[in-house]
C-alpha cells in the first residue's frame, strides 16, 4: 500500500457511519451483509447508507457482490491488513516488537 491509498482508505473510516459500517461489516466476516440488514442494525437511512458504502468501496475497504435481488456487502480484510501494514511498518525503528520497550 502506498502513502495515496493510504491516505484514501483512513479517510474513508474517518467518519462515524463509515466506520461503523467498516466494524459490523468486520464482525459479520467473509459472508457480510445485506445492505438492508446494514441499514437495519445501524439505524442509517438507506440513502445515506448508499453514500457511505459507496465511499468505503472507492477506498477499497468494503466489497460488493450481488445474491439475488440483494446486494451483499464485506470488509476487505486484505485492504484492512494493508492499511495496518502500512501504519507499522517502521515500527519500533525496525526492530522486533518487545525490544527496547516497544510493545
Amino acid at each position: 500500500m502506498d502513502t495515496k491509498q493510504a491516505l484514501t482508505a483512513l479517510s474513508s473510516l474517518a467518519q462515524e457511519s463509515r466506520l461503523a459500517v467498516f466494524r459490523l461489516l468486520v464482525q459479520a466476516g467473509p459472508d457480510g451483509m445485506a445492505a438492508s440488514k446494514i441499514a437495519e442494525r445501524l439505524a442509517i437511512s438507506p440513502s445515506s447508507l448508499s453514500f457511505h458504502l459507496k465511499e468505503l468501496s472507492h477506498a477499497g475497504m468494503v466489497s460488493s457482490r450481488q445474491d439475488g435481488r440483494f446486494v451483499i456487502y464485506a470488509a476487505d480484510v486484505g485492504a484492512m491488513n494493508g492499511l495496518i501494514g502500512f501504519l507499522t511498518e517502521n515500527c519500533c525503528s525496525g526492530l522486533p516488537c518487545g525490544v527496547n520497550d516497544c510493545t
